[in-house]
């Protein structure tokens, strides 16, 4: 990349914070580091099922959602084993170890700094709710969060119609919006709500991926005040 392509792309990483009322968060990845942890744990499930384990460059280059489909670019045989007891397998040995991880670093920073400037904020997760919930409490984050949008079960099919229901029941207008996330799916919401997005690169989708979404993709979430 050039001098002069490299100014364009941080000038368009700006945003104009003046004019930003709500930030919808991502959980998995942008404010919780655990992409190592799925990448181990998803390493031994497929070698528990003879198939060739996983590196974090193929976890980055193959992660998506839905996860079931996810799973079956690994090379995993529904009919052998079912996608529901395959996603219970990795969801329990999750559950076990998901205190191992920690917040990104700058999640705790980037949360409080929105919250001087008196800025609303959302997480929205294909994670279950009710772990989310547990795991923003544990973190001390659900006191900053005006609303926390999980999901109904452990399969990650998506979350863009609770992604959707949310932000039409708040009647915030999609400029005033802005979406933090670290896959080409959080792209996705922003271009349904209408919203702006930023990228990090955070494990679970590689940055060659990340800009394929067509958003700024950041390193760093200290990188979101330009």
């Amino acid at each position: 990349m050039s001098r002069r392509e490299s100014r364009r792309t941080q000038l368009a990483a700006k945003i104009a914070w003046s004019r930003v009322r709500h930030v919808v968060w991502d959980w998995n990845g942008t404010l919780f580091d655990d992409a190592w942890l799925c990448v181990e744990i998803m390493d031994r499930l497929l070698r528990r099922y003879g198939l060739p384990g996983l590196t974090p460059e193929r976890y980055a280059a193959t992660f998506d959602f839905p996860v079931r489909e996810y799973y079956r670019r690994l090379g995993f045989d529904f009919v052998r084993a079912p996608f529901e007891r395959l996603g219970a397998e990795f969801m329990q040995e999750y559950e076990r170890r998901r205190l191992e991880c920690q917040l990104r670093r700058g999640a705790r920073a980037a949360i409080e700094r929105l919250a001087r400037r008196g800025i609303g904020q959302t997480v929205v997760s294909a994670y279950r709710e009710d772990t989310l919930k547990e795991l923003l409490q544990h973190f001390g984050l659900d006191r900053r969060m005006d609303g926390i949008v999980g999901g109904a079960d452990i399969y990650a099919a998506g979350k863009v119609e609770r992604a959707l229901a949310w932000f039409r029941a708040t009647g915030w207008r999609g400029a005033e919006v802005v979406v933090i996330g670290d896959t080409t799916h959080d792209a996705d919401i922003a271009r349904a709500m209408g919203a702006q997005c930023r990228l990090v690169c955070a494990g679970h989708q590689s940055r060659t991926r990340l800009e394929t979404a067509g958003v700024p993709v950041l390193d760093r979430l200290c990188e979101l005040w330009g």
